[in-house]
Parts: structure tokens; C-alpha cells; sequence
């Protein structure tokens, strides 16, 4: 068996596993298209008898595609944020000056959201984005994320609460009562 045979066969092995870490990056909606990827770039290595470990190599290069893909799903994002100003600007110039300051505080209350979610727990972000931001169900996460269904709505539940906060505390707006994550039934003890 020739060592491009070895890394297919190795990746054949491990796809589903490469799947499953790439879910906790991307997505479920590009999972498949980065596991495709991987295996395109694997299948393009011009020396793979260089390659002294298969399984961390296949890993490595699944993860930085599903990173890479994160990443222009976000410069996508902000570019259309970016460019919405530019789009409108004949408009904001034939209103008057109100209208002006209250697209400048819409941007600038966008940009606490954005900052809001960014400082969520990990998992709760992921949840949360995939709610808010995709639109999936709570089950769909669920299986992405290999959650209970109940674990991801006390997820988005205390994205929710958190971000509420967040934006209150940066705003003229009343603060909500600060959030907590329980995600298990606390165990009281005796004193």
C-alpha cells in the first residue's frame, strides 16, 4: 500500500470523527464541505511518505479549513454590515440629521451585540449564533453540538439574558438581573 493509499484509507477511518470536531467550528450546514476539503487537500500532498502521523495531520488540516471557513463566513458579515452605510447613503442625506444619529446608534448598538455574544462561554456562543444568527433548531444544535435539547435552550436562554445585560450596561436602558449558567441541579449542603 503506497502512502497515499495509507492517509485515504487513514482518512476513510476517521471521517465521521473529522465531522464531529469540524461541528464544533462551523455550522452543520458546511460540516460536509469542509470534510470534502480535507479530503481534496490530502489528495493533493506530492509527498505524503513525509507524513510520519496521518490521523494529526488529517485533524490539523480539517480544523484550520473549518477555521478558515469561520472566518470568511465573519469578513462576509461585516463586509455587508460595511457596505449597508454606502447602499443607503443617498438616502441618509435626503433625511434629516435624526435620522443620520439613529442609524450611526443602531451601527453602534449592532457593534455592542456583536461584542456581547463574543464574550459568551464558548458552547453558549456556539448555540446562540447557531439560533440567532442561522436560524437552526434547537434540535438541529443539538445533534451539531451533541447536546441535549434541553441543555441548548438553557444555552440560548442564558445567551439571551447575558447579551440583555451586556447592551444594558452600555445603553440608557434599565439592567436586567444578572444572568447564571446552571446547566445541572445544584447540590445544597449543610452548613
Amino acid at each position: 500500500m503506497s502512502d497515499k493509499e495509507n492517509i485515504s484509507a487513514v482518512f476513510v477511518t476517521l471521517r465521521r470523527h473529522l465531522a464531529r470536531a469540524v461541528s464544533r467550528i462551523v455550522p452543520p450546514r458546511d460540516i460536509e464541505d469542509v470534510v470534502q476539503e480535507t479530503y481534496v487537500r490530502v489528495c493533493q500532498v506530492e509527498q505524503p511518505e513525509t507524513i510520519r502521523h496521518p490521523r494529526s495531520f488529517l485533524y490539523t488540516i480539517a480544523c484550520n479549513i473549518a477555521l478558515d471557513h469561520a472566518k470568511r463566513a465573519e469578513s462576509r458579515l461585516s463586509d455587508s454590515l460595511d457596505a449597508e452605510p454606502d447602499a443607503n447613503q443617498h438616502f441618509a442625506t435626503a433625511r434629516s440629521g435624526d435620522e443620520t444619529y439613529d442609524q450611526v446608534a443602531a451601527r453602534q448598538e449592532f457593534e455592542f451585540f456583536c461584542e456581547a455574544v463574543r464574550q459568551l462561554p464558548v458552547q453558549c456562543r456556539r448555540a446562540f449564533v447557531l439560533r440567532k444568527v442561522y436560524g437552526y433548531t434547537q434540535k438541529e444544535i443539538a445533534e451539531a453540538l451533541d447536546l441535549s435539547e434541553s441543555t441548548v435552550e438553557k444555552h440560548i436562554a442564558y445567551g439571551i439574558k447575558r447579551c440583555g445585560y451586556f447592551m444594558a450596561a452600555r445603553t440608557d436602558q434599565p439592567a436586567p438581573a444578572q444572568p447564571t449558567l446552571r446547566l445541572a441541579p445544584q447540590k445544597r449542603g449543610t452548613a
